[in-house]
């Protein structure tokens, strides 16, 4: 009798435990559409409010959970190591993308990030592939736990955004060729272009339509409000887009953004994303940067047009998504590349402490330097950006550690005007203090110098070879992450955030794992 009672319990219980988890697999998204707004600024994501609709920004800040103070944990920040990061929840340290371009210690020539004469380009004499991408991403993640069933898809104006968001085993990457002004993709993803981006190509590319395209304000109130108050209510602007780099520019106005939409639409079309129970993923990459990378002061309507077109972008994208997979069966994330291009400052002009520190003079500096200590000899090997690269060979051979080097070398750069701090490869590898820790998050021992150089704020570091100009600024660019969607609760979160707890929180919410290298803890 009473194992009859026992056997009646525990059939209970599973039947309980059983009806639990069906209810929890139903609030499981079909869909995560992960968009990542490049140079998205939370100050100017909210000081166009008033020019919103309320279907878009007003609409996913009001019912999803916004965590208001996001950042990076590591430094510098661009658009590649970015768009890597949140994929992989992971700092450039571990996953390999230190930026858009690095130096090949091989060739001593710069190398573009997804780089890879192995797979040809569709659509485009660009070769690209995310094997330089040394850890998974959540799409990959979402591949092995449904076993190649689910959908991953991404689909961006720039090649680094979408290959790196795409991860190693997605259906497909889709971006705009610089050239040609037509969607394209590379031989790593697909064998040949599919059928229905060639027709889409055939009818609604850039490359169809941009000699009669002119950029004017969507909104007749653009012209009126002025959030930047440098030069008073500017003019209303006009824009088109010719000559070599005409697709180069187009991809730096607001109106890219309705293309990465009608393409994300045509994704989730042609693959279904969404028809069933297993989650899909879909990576969608915006633009929200100053118009042909001009400083802000230069654009400032464009800027904000740029803003206002986002926002009905993102709520014409959401309605689509709704029609096509239903209400609440979508969870988004949204958050920025965390950076904006730098302003252009006359600082001199203004008697602020400022100057130029040039990278080429250094190296010759520190050549003369150290031939004057172990005789004469091309110690420098190259420079790229702020970082020195040594000769390892020569110094090997004249029986030189690296250790010793990139000390007295960092003693010689300190005592140069403008530097603020140098810091050595052993440094950045083997120190755990607090204040190299973002400097350490941002740098990988195969991919950058033996000594990076730290300017002080106001300073620019020029190279003489390339032109290259960089303005020294620590500013803080504030930006948001938003979840929004499936079993998502309205709550706005004040606390800091970093950007590589993104991964694990959708990892957790589709029941999956987490991306290879991260070991970040979930949000929620």
């Amino acid at each position: 009798m009473t194992n009859k009672y026992l056997y009646i319990t525990i059939l209970a219980v599973l039947g309980f435990n059983a009806e639990a988890q069906s209810q929890e697999s139903d609030n499981v998204p079909r869909l995560v559409v992960n968009i990542v707004i490049d140079q998205l600024r939370s100050d100017y994501l909210e000081a166009f409010m008033p020019l919103y609709t309320e279907k878009g920004f007003k609409r996913m800040m009001s019912e999803g959970r916004v965590y208001a103070n996001a950042s990076y944990p590591f430094s510098p920040v661009d658009r590649a190591s970015a768009v890597a990061a949140i994929g992989s929840g992971v700092t450039p340290y571990y996953n390999n993308i230190v930026g858009e371009r690095w130096l090949n210690r091989k060739t001593l020539r710069p190398l573009f990030c997804t780089d890879d004469p192995k797979f040809s380009g569709l659509s485009t004499r660009q070769t690209a592939s995310p094997n330089q991408l040394l850890t998974s991403v959540l799409g990959d993640e979402l591949k092995v736990a449904t076993g190649g069933r689910a959908v991953v898809c991404a689909v961006a104006p720039f090649c680094d955004a979408a290959v790196l968001s795409a991860g190693h085993a997605a259906n497909g990457a889709l971006w705009i060729d610089d050239e040609s002004g037509k969607w394209c993709s590379s031989t790593y993803f697909y064998a040949s272009l599919p059928s229905w981006v060639s027709a889409y190509n055939g009818l609604q590319a850039p490359h169809n339509k941009i000699q009669g395209i002119t950029w004017e304000p969507v909104n007749t109130l653009v012209g009126n409000f002025s959030y930047f108050m440098q030069r008073g209510t500017q003019e209303p602007f006009s824009h088109k887009f010719r000559g070599d780099h005409q697709y180069v520019q187009y991809k730096t106005s607001a109106l890219v953004n309705e293309d990465v939409t009608n393409m994300a639409a045509q994704c989730v079309a042609s693959y279904a994303m969404g028809n069933d129970r297993i989650s899909d993923m879909l990576n969608i990459t915006y633009y929200a940067g100053s118009f042909d990378h001009q400083t802000v002061t230069d654009c400032q309507i464009e800027l904000q047009d740029t803003y206002v077109r986002l926002d009905m972008e993102l709520a014409r994208l959401i309605e689509f998504l709704e029609q096509r997979v239903g209400k609440g069966n979508v969870l988004y994330t949204i958050t920025s590349t965390g950076y904006s291009d730098e302003e252009s400052a006359d600082y001199a002009a203004y008697r602020i402490p400022s100057g130029t520190f040039y990278m080429s003079r250094t190296a010759n500096l520190m050549n003369m330097y150290f031939g004057a200590i172990w005789g004469q000899g091309a110690y420098v090997e190259a420079y790229f950006r702020n970082q020195i690269f040594l000769n390892h060979e020569l110094l090997e051979t004249k029986k030189i550690s690296i250790a010793e080097a990139t000390s007295r070398a960092q003693e010689f750069l300190c005592m140069m005007s403008g530097v603020r701090n140098v810091y050595t490869s052993l440094q950045l590898l083997t120190g755990n203090n607090e204040h190299l820790l973002k400097i350490r998050n941002g740098f990988n021992a195969e991919r950058c110098g033996d000594l990076v150089i730290e300017t002080a704020p106001g300073w620019r570091l020029l190279n003489e070879d390339t032109q290259e100009n960089e303005l020294s600024r620590a500013s803080f660019v504030p930006f948001p992450i938003i979840f929004w969607g499936t079993g998502i609760k309205a709550e706005r979160i004040t606390s800091p955030v970093t950007i590589d707890r993104i991964a694990p929180t959708v990892a957790r919410a589709i029941r999956i794992r987490a991306p290879n290298a991260c070991s970040s803890e979930p949000l929620f």
